[in-house]
């Protein structure tokens, strides 16, 4: 029998404001151990949480960004558990009225632009917990509360992924989104964003949807993928073997590679959900979720569709392009002047200027380059003015120099030579001295006119034209 996965994903994402959520200590990673905290994230008796009002707006510039209705009026609940890194034993949540609900990402499929859309159920805001750090030197643990009270956003999608390949397909989305619209960093390494996941199995063909099991904390979407293909996998060894699903939460240990059961359906936390009676209601004007909504740029996957539309680029390099705001902003400057073409712009932005950005850890920011100068340069390749070799001369140079590309093809004398005659005096020459490439060419070895044309090369010291040159080689050879 064949069976299909159903996944639903829930993805957690840490805001980017200046403080936490409901007091005024720094929201930043990496400070020393319990420096960032204070008596309200502590959870200390007689203190009150005060909502910090930029974490509502992002939560409604992700609402917006997800074409959900944003609640103009609701409220903050109290989320009842008890865990060694949440002090105060609840964690102040959204139940019933979420920020945002009713919402839906289209996500990009594959390299033709097909797409397919999928539902998000609610986006509320909620505080972090701290984070246990576990020390086998004593065999204990001990609590950093520097997270506790980190904003966070809680992403609820609907069950509309099919397997694991449309599940990266909608983290990856998620992800360029919350960057886009700059309210999270996304940092996977220091747990900016990670999700929980649901899936279960039914045989293909079936309205019916399986018993769901979930997996909490996954924190990398190559980690996700391996977990819905392991759980799905197991779920559907279970019933071939004549066995049937239970509901349950699970654990996915990546570095084994399988996940372990931590507790079944009976044994769920209830939650005893209550308002939180220290926040007032979050009453959110119309007029600011208007302002809100219009702040929003274009989007990733809209932007992917537009260059693989308008500019035929491959899916690669649209995706390159868009998941950098800075890059595809560039690249749209340079499409302005509309005299070269748009691949060969992309060729060069996500070729040597990306690698000349890695190696020295910089960004268009740290450079002199401007659109117009690319863009000469590529119009003179184009029209074979230069060569490929002599623009990445002229790239170096007017990245970090205020001058002009054809000001430095006059200085360093780069100009390409496509004059046949003075080329086929140089070509004359290697002929003569490379008597056995030539043989080799006769008996029927014709890729040695690569080499032949890279001795040209050579003798015109990078100026000559490769496709003239290698016209006039197999010529005179044939000739011979």
């Amino acid at each position: 029998m064949e069976y299909e996965v159903i996944v639903g994903l829930e993805v957690h994402a840490e805001l980017s404001t200046a403080t936490k959520i409901y007091c005024s200590c720094k929201n930043s990673f990496g400070s020393e151990v319990n420096s960032n905290c204070c008596p309200i994230c502590t959870g200390m008796p007689g203190t009150l949480p005060s909502l910090n009002k930029k974490v509502v707006e992002y939560a409604v510039k992700m609402g917006h960004a997800l074409n959900c209705k944003i609640n103009n009026v609701c409220k903050m609940d109290r989320k009842n558990y008890f865990y060694p890194d949440l002090p105060k034993a609840y964690q102040i949540s959204q139940f019933d009225i979420p920020l945002c609900e009713n919402g839906y990402v289209d996500i990009i499929l594959d390299e033709s632009g097909a797409t397919k859309r999928i539902g998000v159920t609610r986006i509320h805001i909620e505080e972090d917990a701290g984070k246990l750090l576990h020390d086998d030197s004593f065999a204990g643990s001990l609590v950093d509360f520097n997270r506790c009270g980190v904003p966070l956003i809680e992403i609820v999608s609907e069950p509309d992924m099919r397997g694991s390949k449309e599940a990266k397909a909608y983290l990856d989305s998620i992800k360029a989104i919350l960057q886009y619209i700059d309210i999270s960093d996304c940092k996977m390494q220091e747990g900016s964003i990670r999700c929980d996941i649901n899936v279960s199995v039914r045989p293909v063909g079936s309205d019916v949807f399986g018993t769901r099991v979930e997996m909490k904390n996954v924190n990398t979407f190559s980690g996700a993928v391996r977990a819905i293909e392991y759980e799905a996998k197991r779920q559907i060894e279970v019933i071939e073997n004549g066995g049937t699903i239970s509901q349950e939460t699970r654990r996915w240990d990546d570095l084994q590679g399988q996940n372990f059961l931590l507790r079944s359906k009976e044994d769920a936390h209830d939650y005893r959900y209550f308002p939180e009676p220290d926040l007032l209601t979050i009453h959110v004007p119309e007029e600011e979720v208007d302002a809100i909504k219009k702040s929003i740029p274009e989007l990733p996957n809209a932007k992917i569709l537009r260059y693989m539309h308008d500019y035929k680029l491959p899916h690669y390099d649209s995706n390159l392009l868009a998941e950098n705001m800075e890059k595809s902003a560039f690249f749209e400057q340079c499409i302005e002047f509309n005299k070269v073409q748009p691949k060969n712009i992309s060729n060069w932005i996500l070729g040597d200027i990306s690698r000349i950005f890695n190696e020295k850890n910089i960004s268009f920011a740290d450079t002199k380059i401007t659109a117009k100068n690319l863009v000469d340069m590529i119009e003179m390749v184009e029209k074979s003015e230069i060569s490929n070799t002599g623009a990445k001369t002229v790239l170096e140079e007017i990245m970090f120099n205020d001058i002009s590309a054809r000001q430095v093809v006059e200085e360093k004398g780069l100009a390409q030579i496509s004059d046949n005659s003075a080329l086929e005096a140089l070509v004359k020459e290697v002929l003569a001295s490379n008597e056995k490439a030539v043989n080799d060419y006769k008996n029927g070895k014709t890729n040695v006119v690569g080499f032949l044309v890279g001795q040209c090369m050579r003798a015109s010291k990078g100026k000559g034209n490769p496709a003239i040159l290698k016209e006039i080689v197999v010529s005179m050879i044939e000739s011979m």
